[in-house]
């Protein structure tokens, strides 16, 4: 007959076995748990937050990302469009909106990388974001006034330096990227040019292409069909291989400028803490499509050289740019901080 002390240690030790396996079950299903939540995104609209105006570049490609997006996953995409504080109020939105997926930010690189370097912002562009997908980037392009007497880069910067009162260059606003790009142009070159701001590209590219300014750096988007007509004379694009849009147009590198690279970009973020099967989903989509050829020639066609690199390889690019811009803001003393 067993002892009392040995039905005692047998009895502990099968409510210990027991409580193992409830506890191994309880933690099976709590593993289970947060997969199966992602699983079920998204059954409800998804926002995307856009910094700037509707009927710009941005919102545009934005919307071809959004239709995509909803044909993929059976439910809206919807574009927001928050223009103002040069895009800040978009990524603060973006910061302080629920980690659950069903809000992102219709990122570049004004917003992420120039606008933190450049003033007091309520938003990390690091800390605060989960990187997604670099969708696609586009450079810029150096344009003149046909009247202007050059045809090339090297034409420009003799003339520049010949000129006995300093010339001025059109940009979009202080710290744009046509502000911030010539800037770096400019020191490389060894030219001292005077900055004319305007409060948008519109009113600044209209002042060139009219005669008023010699010179601007262009999105691609918008050189594209300025220079097809005439309007405008485009002398070199700052891609490190020449842009399909412009293959008549060379780069910089080409031009005597080695290393010399700007680009955009645009890509989708979330708020830090958005679940990774979330961010890995909607990053996998946009890789796949970027690599259909009707897709990515829609993008191709709104100035967009097709990328779609994933949350690694954009964080990457997002830390590079940080650097490097934060770099041009004090190039360009263009700080309000």
């Amino acid at each position: 007959m067993p002892r009392a002390g040995a039905t005692s240690v047998r009895s502990q030790q099968m409510q210990a076995r027991r409580f193992l396996l409830v506890s191994l079950a309880i933690f099976a299903a709590l593993s289970l748990a947060r997969p199966a939540q992602c699983l079920d995104w998204p059954d409800k609209p998804v926002r995307i937050i856009v910094p700037f105006a509707a009927g710009g570049n941005n919102d545009i490609i934005a919307r071809i990302i959004a239709q995509r997006l909803g044909e993929v996953f059976g439910q809206q995409f919807v574009v927001d469009d928050r223009p103002g504080a040069s895009g800040t109020i978009a990524a603060q939105a973006t910061a302080r909106a629920p980690a659950d997926g069903y809000t992102l930010l219709f990122a570049n690189v004004s917003v992420i990388a120039i606008a933190p370097a450049m003033m007091r912002t309520a938003y990390d562009p690091v800390k605060d974001f989960a990187p997604i997908c670099n969708i696609g980037t586009y450079p810029v392009v150096l344009v003149v006034h046909p009247s202007t007497p050059v045809t090339n880069v090297a034409g420009f910067v003799d003339y520049v330096r010949r000129q006995p009162v300093k010339l001025a260059y059109a940009t979009s606003g202080p710290g744009s990227l046509s502000h911030l790009g010539m800037a770096m142009f400019l020191k490389r070159a060894g030219l001292d040019m005077t900055p004319v701001m305007y409060r948008g590209g519109a009113p600044a590219l209209g002042d060139v292409i009219a005669g008023h300014v010699a010179t601007y750096f262009a999105n691609l988007p918008v050189a594209v069909p300025q220079g097809e007509s005439g309007a405008l004379r485009l002398l070199a694009v700052s891609t490190e291989k020449r842009a399909p849009q412009i293959p008549d147009v060379p780069t910089f590198i080409e031009s005597g400028f080695p290393g010399f690279k700007i680009l955009t970009w645009n890509g989708l973020m979330a708020p830090a803490g958005t679940p990774r099967a979330i961010i890995d989903r909607i990053a996998t989509e946009i890789s796949l499509a970027v690599q259909d050829r009707k897709f990515a020639e829609l993008l191709v066609k709104n100035g967009i050289d097709p990328l779609g690199s994933g949350p690694e390889d954009f964080a990457a690019t997002i830390a590079a740019d940080v650097a490097l811009w934060g770099e041009a803001v004090r190039i360009a003393g263009a700080t309000e901080n």
